[in-house]
């Protein structure tokens, strides 16, 4: 064999290794995160009435925004601000993941000029969308007590 085969045959193999190298990637992640399920997202709303009035209210882990209004007035205002990690923990230490399915949702109010409270509650493994439920007597102290710890960190104006 000549040089210039073996060369290009060291390139070719050399070429080869290192694209095996780069398209192995560690895991970032242990295991037990895989498996555990956390909130990572709130969405809590209340819509409706004879004024069209709304309060949309979305967290994660690191923000959250607010807005509010009323279609009739056109008054429309906008809040947002980031949250610690302990902050987090305080609004998301009163849900139950283990139990969210079990939550009942009512019927909508909108239609006759009522108010319609809708929670959205995102976690790493499923989704929950629960609509009026607090006539759910059993479940809806979480939510309850999520709510009472979300009104103590929202400005007087938005409250």
């Amino acid at each position: 064999m000549s040089a210039i085969k073996i060369n290009n045959l060291k390139m070719l193999f050399s070429t080869f290794l290192l694209l095996i190298f780069f398209s192995c990637q560690k895991e970032t992640q242990p295991k037990a995160d895989k498996n555990r399920n956390e909130i990572t997202f709130i969405g809590f709303s209340t819509v409706g009435g004879k004024l069209g009035s709304y309060k949309i209210i979305k967290l994660t882990k690191d923000s959250i925004n607010l807005t509010q209004g009323a279609t009739s007035s056109k008054i429309h205002k906008k809040w947002n601000s980031a949250i610690d990690q302990q902050t987090w923990k305080k609004l998301t230490s009163s849900i139950d993941i283990k139990t969210l399915d079990k939550i009942k949702s009512s019927e909508s109010l909108q239609a006759q000029d009522g108010m319609d409270e809708t929670f959205q509650i995102k976690t790493s493994k499923s989704s929950h969308v629960f609509v009026n439920s607090y006539n759910d007597t059993i479940h809806y102290h979480q939510l309850q007590k999520f709510k009472d710890q979300l009104e103590k960190i929202l400005p007087k104006e938005y409250k």
